[in-house]
């Protein structure tokens, strides 16, 4: 039987998983909330969840009212010009 440092993948080293905590956000995922993991620059930048949520509802307001205002592009051009 191979134990399990042998079965981990070479990125992974066992003290890397002393420090987790069973269950630490079971709360909020059974309330229905998402929970992710940000990058130490991403979290020091937003520290709080309210921080993250209120960065990425305004990322959503604006990608909607960009969206709206973006047209597709039309055929310009020498390609164009051939063709009528």
């Amino acid at each position: 039987m191979k134990n399990a440092k042998d079965e981990m993948r070479s990125e992974y080293m066992r003290s890397d998983f002393s420090i987790l905590e069973r269950g630490k956000f079971y709360s909020e995922v059974a309330a229905g909330t998402a929970v992710a993991l940000l990058e130490p620059a991403i979290a020091k930048a937003f520290p709080t969840s309210q921080a993250v949520n209120e960065a990425l509802a305004g990322l959503l307001e604006l990608t909607e009212k960009t969206s709206r205002i973006t047209r597709r592009a039309t055929r310009t051009g020498a390609k164009a010009a051939h063709d009528t």
